[in-house]
């Protein structure tokens, strides 16, 4: 998992005397042979911790420890337990890990989650390799030159991408999505802040608009984001080409930041801010669920309602919710919003 994400396994000579003082010579020779699979570490500063008469492994548990301190790397795998007691003296115990708990750190860091919404597939991009030939991409060929080749890189690349079907099976609608992190995203220099989740196609087919469907992938999108702790969402395009597009982002609190690089300022770069933590509630409830959802406002100054949907407009108005329950109740869900102002 390290390998698969870039991080460089590295180990300190003083572990490798700690196995040649092994009596066993078979098991030494053959751990010295596993520890060869890893990087030695160059750097060996004098550690401060040994003094005079400090037993030789406790010495080689401080050197490792020392160079831990010394930020010569960012954290340290062991099961000795003696090192983690160390660790817990010299305030270090937050960056030693067990092989266990460094497992689940790379998992959280790297593992990407996935958000099941009704109505909407989760694909791998190279799944829809054999179906680029259909005519619901000839509008993407027409937009963008070489579409085609684009998206057999991107497949290649192990890109996914949220779809939805018409009724007969077909492809319906398409949202094609990618993690970014720290990227330069406009011509003026405006940086990803962190790690953001990147919408690089967005298309609705004619035969499922007015179905929500544009409404369905941004909460698919804002999902995700939540569940991957991605602080930022973007996309872009060419404005005169998708300016109904941008009108329902500004809607969910996205905003124009610029134009993209390498586009001769033909394509908008529209940005939510998505954070972790709720900010300060600086704004009015609807501006501040507008655009920082999924924070909202809660406090006493907001009014709460509960409405009930007819069960006839259930479907159309919360394509993403059909439970077994909500078909038991006429009225099939209630739902509590925040006051907002009506137009």
């Amino acid at each position: 998992m390290a390998s698969e994400h870039g991080h460089q396994l590295v180990y300190h000579p003083a572990s490798e005397d700690d196995i040649n003082r092994d009596a066993n010579l078979d098991r030494r020779a053959k751990t010295i042979q596993r520890l060869r699979q890893y990087t030695r570490l160059d750097a060996r500063p004098a550690c401060p911790w040994n003094t005079q008469g400090i037993g030789t492994n406790d010495a080689s548990d401080n050197e490792i420890l020392y160079v831990l301190h010394c930020d010569a790397v960012h954290a340290l795998v062991t099961e000795d337990r003696g090192i983690h007691d160390k660790a817990k003296v010299r305030g270090l115990v937050d960056r030693v890990y067990t092989i266990q708990t460094a497992e689940d750190w790379l998992r959280r860091l790297h593992e990407k989650q996935s958000i099941p919404l009704p109505n909407v597939e989760e694909l791998e991009l190279y799944s829809l390799t054999p179906r680029l030939g259909d005519a619901f991409f000839d509008s993407l060929r027409d937009d963008y030159k070489d579409f085609d080749v684009w998206f057999r890189t991107k497949a290649r690349d192990g890109r996914k991408a949220w779809v939805t079907r018409e009724s007969d099976g077909e492809l319906g609608a398409i949202c094609i999505f990618a993690h970014q992190n720290h990227e330069r995203i406009t011509d003026n220099g405006r940086m990803l802040h962190g790690p953001a989740l990147k919408l690089s196609t967005f298309k609705v087919g004619p035969a499922v608009r007015g179905r929500k469907i544009g409404e369905l992938f941004l909460k698919a999108a804002f999902r995700y984001a939540t569940a991957n702790r991605l602080q930022e969402i973007f996309i872009h395009g060419d404005v005169d080409q998708h300016h109904f597009l941008f009108e329902m982002l500004e809607d969910f609190g996205f905003s124009l930041v610029g134009t993209h690089p390498g586009s001769n300022g033909r394509d908008a770069v529209y940005l939510k801010q998505h954070p972790v933590d709720a900010p300060p509630a600086l704004l009015s409830p609807f501006e501040y669920l507008r655009r920082f959802f999924p924070h909202f406002r809660h406090d006493r100054s907001v009014g709460k309602f509960i409405i009930p949907i007819r069960s006839e407009y259930h479907q159309i108005l919360f394509p993403d919710y059909n439970t077994p329950e909500a078909s038991r109740f006429h009225c099939s869900e209630l739902k509590i919003r925040s006051a907002m102002p009506s137009n």
